[in-house]
């Protein structure tokens, strides 16, 4: 090494040039600082939420959500949910008393419509659990999208608007009136509200969902009158998502969402516990029925209830009220086998979702009871966690049971009974206040489906195809069935009781 006597610096190798190897020139210098200089403000403006960009350019019709750089795990998960005036949620809540004369409907709102807490019992989880009723979803998917980790403020960066709209309690208030304009009042409002919205031409409501905490039928009521009210065939509610406990086969925008069931866990642990403990069950009756008898000596229910009676491997409460002992009727799902589940006062019942809960194979009578219904959260393949037995053969005393289930092999409802605890996660719904779980609940799955649902409109717009994935009519259910790529409907098993 010597000294350069004109600068008074070290060089290697006599001035031969190889020392500017260990300085760059001053020009990557300041190329390198100003490439920084600026990715840091580009990330910083693109990372604000309600960017400058957002205010200065209004988003065309359809347009994509906004990108972000950084690592932004919102990114295609955004929300934006509408502040709505009191009357279309709150309001309604604070009218619980009137919403019938026999029953407190007020009790069974606390705790963000979990209802109230129960003690722990021999068959409920030592913490969780609640006497949750089946008409409170409007609250819980509330409560949660309160908390919900992607909520913006921001409805040009959304991937979907949710409407707060307690679509049902309004129907429990005003379904019994004989004045139809009073019963549609406050459906007509919503309706009107919405589309006057600046939110609302991005899509025209096509980006738009709510939840009914009820089932289809009591929202499509038609021009001539009969049960329900019209607000799922107002055209502004036709564009959007409907989420409800029971959908329309022959509708296009509805799709069942689970009825939440007892158990409404704060953490991974919990879930695994409870999953362990089913596995772990001893499943002393073959079979089991939770519910009380229908008018009539023909229907499924009577068949079901006389088979019971005569056999002893069968176990059966005929509770009036599910609220009456939830212990005693978790108690009873959990130690079947299989759980007979026919069609309730509709075609679906909150006991299907207990008897998942449970560890219990379910056993169906119609297509309509689940298959139609919860195809974002129960598997296409229903046989891998489910018995399905024709009401038909039941009904006319063509069929037992009991034979029938005797007929799956041990090794085949094992392998039901762990995909049965497997779904568990997915058909309940967690406390809202919970933080940093993995497993993914009802509402999660609810929620990426409508959002991916929107983003395939969205993107299809962007690119000028015409995409049409809400079907009515009687082939309606068919499209929902669709295996993923497949386009066209064709004959299918259950044509015979749709």
């Amino acid at each position: 090494m010597e000294m350069d006597a004109a600068n008074g610096k070290h060089s290697v190798g006599g001035g031969s040039g190889v020392g500017s190897l260990l300085r760059p020139p001053r020009i990557f210098c300041i190329t390198l600082l100003s490439i920084v200089f600026w990715a840091v403000i580009i990330y910083f403006v693109s990372t604000m939420q309600g960017n400058m960009a957002s205010l200065l350019f209004k988003p065309s019709a359809f347009s994509l959500p906004s990108f972000r750089f950084g690592r932004d795990r919102c990114v295609g998960r955004y929300i934006y949910m509408y502040d709505l005036p009191p009357r279309f949620n709150a309001d309604l809540v604070r009218r619980c008393r009137q919403f019938s004369v026999t029953d407190d409907i007020c009790k069974l709102m606390v705790n963000d419509g979990f209802g109230a807490e129960l003690p722990p019992g021999d068959s409920l989880p030592e913490k969780g659990a609640y006497d949750t009723d089946q008409y409170m979803l409007e609250l819980i998917y509330h409560a949660r999208m309160k908390r919900y980790e992607c909520l913006t403020a921001d409805p040009s960066t959304a991937a979907a608007v949710y409407v707060p709209f307690y679509a049902g309690f309004d129907a429990s208030l005003n379904l019994w009136k004989s004045n139809l304009t009073d019963r549609d009042a406050l459906s007509r409002d919503m309706a009107d509200w919405l589309v006057r919205r600046p939110e609302w031409p991005s899509m025209w409501g096509h980006d738009h969902f709510l939840v009914a905490g009820r089932a289809t039928w009591d929202f499509i009521r038609s021009k001539d009158g009969g049960w329900g009210n019209p607000l799922m065939t107002y055209p502004a509610i036709r564009n959007m998502t409907v989420l409800t406990i029971e959908a329309s086969p022959w509708q296009g925008n509805d799709f069942a969402v689970p009825f939440a069931s007892h158990f409404h866990p704060s953490s991974d642990a919990d879930v695994l516990r409870w999953q362990d403990r089913m596995r772990q069950q001893e499943r002393r009756s073959l079979w089991g029925f939770a519910g009380g008898p229908r008018p009539g000596n023909t229907t499924v229910r009577a068949q079901i209830i006389e088979q019971c009676g005569k056999s002893s491997s069968c176990a059966m409460f005929g509770a009036k009220s599910y609220h009456s002992s939830p212990d005693q009727i978790m108690g009873l799902l959990e130690s079947a086998e299989f759980c007979v589940e026919p069609c309730g006062d509709s075609f679906t019942r909150k006991s299907t979702f207990d008897a998942i809960l449970a560890g219990c194979i379910p056993v169906f009578f119609h297509p309509i009871s689940a298959y139609t219904q919860y195809t974002w959260h129960l598997p296409r393949d229903y046989r891998s966690y489910s018995v399905f037995i024709p009401q038909i053969d039941v009904a006319k005393r063509n069929v037992s049971i009991e034979e029938e289930l005797r007929k799956i092999p041990p090794t085949k409802v094992a392998q039901m009974r762990e995909e049965v605890i497997r779904l568990i996660p997915r058909v309940m719904y967690r406390e809202p206040m919970a933080k940093g779980l993995v497993f993914k609940d009802a509402f999660d799955v609810a929620v990426a489906a409508v959002i991916d649902r929107v983003a395939k409109r969205r993107r299809a717009t962007a690119e000028g195809r015409e995409y049409n994935d809400s079907f009515d009519g009687y082939f309606s259910w068919k499209y929902d069935l669709l295996e993923p790529g497949q386009k066209d409907i064709g004959p299918h098993e259950f044509d015979p009781y749709m």
